[in-house]
């Protein structure tokens, strides 16, 4: 057992083989994950499979089959479904046996297809998330609808095919992993050499960093502006006149008429874009931090635990490919009564969460509201 860990180090750093030590013996670290901790992540990794696979499917017909879904924001999700559908097909089986076996038994032409696989699927998900953040932020913010299906398409063309280009390299050995890995997934583990380095950092920047700090800049601007738009509401408890409103910069009105007017729709669009970001840092921010660390430490790298760590944060990974249909069912009424009608009869007893139903409310109109006039 113990070449295994020699022929491990040496690839993964290009060094020479270096002796065992009896503090570094290739079973402790093989047997990172016991019998219990087997069974727990074989039950939850099974349960993630099925709802990310199923879910996901279920977003992507929906679009699919539905030409009154085919907007620009659904087309993006249903593009980010299908990136996690893909993730839960072609890299969630093979790492859930590795877990089991505690070794890759797929050779190394797979372990570097997998690891292709792997980040082409991630980056083209945050790729959708960065473009429905600036999209609401031009909404909102810049009072600028730019975003049409025709568009949304199109940038989906460029996402796929920069996220293939950023990826393709890793099936090809460029840059070499350590083959065989010390983690569930084909994943960056130490090396010495520079062009290695600078590869694990420009994909982490394209992949986190960037889009991460351009998405808490959108997000930080969408709040400043709604919070902003509140009180400049609140200073006007009675409402104006019709002769004020061309004050506030609004276009000229065809007649009043009363509605109820429920100013959550302003927000929620906003919040479900808020929710998926968080889910994506909350899930992706340990995994991105621990491939960071084992790529420049070797010591790190050889930890008898790193198996074991690396299976926890891998499949808190995975699991962001589950939650994002369930929020899609929770906060778009759209989306669950669609998932509802293509449900056999027999399968419809998930809950009937409450949704939306007031009228969208155009932002260049003026209603009149209840018994009391007001311009909004």
């Amino acid at each position: 057992m113990e070449n295994p860990l020699v022929t491990n180090v040496s690839l993964g750093s290009g060094s020479t083989p270096q002796p065992v030590t009896p503090t570094a013996r290739a079973p402790e670290v093989l047997q990172g994950v016991g019998l219990p901790l087997q069974v727990f992540f074989s039950l939850a990794m099974v349960a993630i499979l099925l709802v990310s696979l199923a879910g996901n499917v279920v977003v992507c017909l929906m679009v699919y089959q539905r030409s009154a879904m085919r907007s620009a924001i659904n087309i993006l999700l249903a593009s980010l479904a299908f990136a996690d559908m893909m993730l839960a097909v072609l890299n969630m089986p093979f790492a859930l046996v590795t877990v089991l076996s505690t070794r890759w038994m797929f050779g190394d032409v797979f372990c570097r297809l997998s690891a292709m696989f792997f980040w082409f699927f991630v980056m083209e998900g945050v790729a959708v998330l960065l473009i429905i953040s600036i999209d609401r932020f031009l909404i909102i913010v810049q009072k600028q609808d730019k975003l049409s299906p025709q568009r949304a398409k199109l940038l989906l063309v460029v996402t796929w095919g920069l996220s293939f280009v950023f990826s393709f390299p890793l099936a090809l050995g460029a840059p070499p992993l350590p083959l065989p890995p010390r983690a569930p997934q084909c994943v960056f583990g130490y090396s010495s050499s520079p062009g290695y380095h600078a590869y694990v950092l420009l994909l982490m920047l394209l992949f986190f960093f960037i889009p991460f700090m351009a998405m808490l800049y959108t997000f930080m601007g969408i709040l400043n502006t709604i919070r902003h738009n509140a009180v400049r509401i609140h200073s006007h408890p009675d409402g104006l006149c019709l002769s004020q409103a061309s004050k506030l910069g609004l276009l000229s009105l065809q007649r009043p008429f009363q509605m109820n007017i429920d100013m959550s729709f302003k927000t929620r669009a906003f919040t479900t874009i808020l929710i998926l970001f968080s889910v994506f840092t909350v899930c992706w921010a340990p995994f991105t931090a621990y491939s960071l660390v084992a790529t420049f430490s070797a010591r790190f790298y050889q930890k008898d635990s790193f198996f074991q760590v690396s299976t926890w944060l891998l499949w808190l990974c995975y699991l962001k490919s589950a939650l994002n249909p369930l929020i899609y069912y929770w906060r778009i009424k759209k989306f669950r009564d669609a998932c509802l009608d293509l449900m056999p009869k027999y399968f419809k007893f998930l809950p009937q969460l409450p949704g939306n139903s007031k009228r969208r409310i155009q932002p260049s109109a003026v209603y009149v509201c209840g018994e009391h006039r007001s311009v909004v």
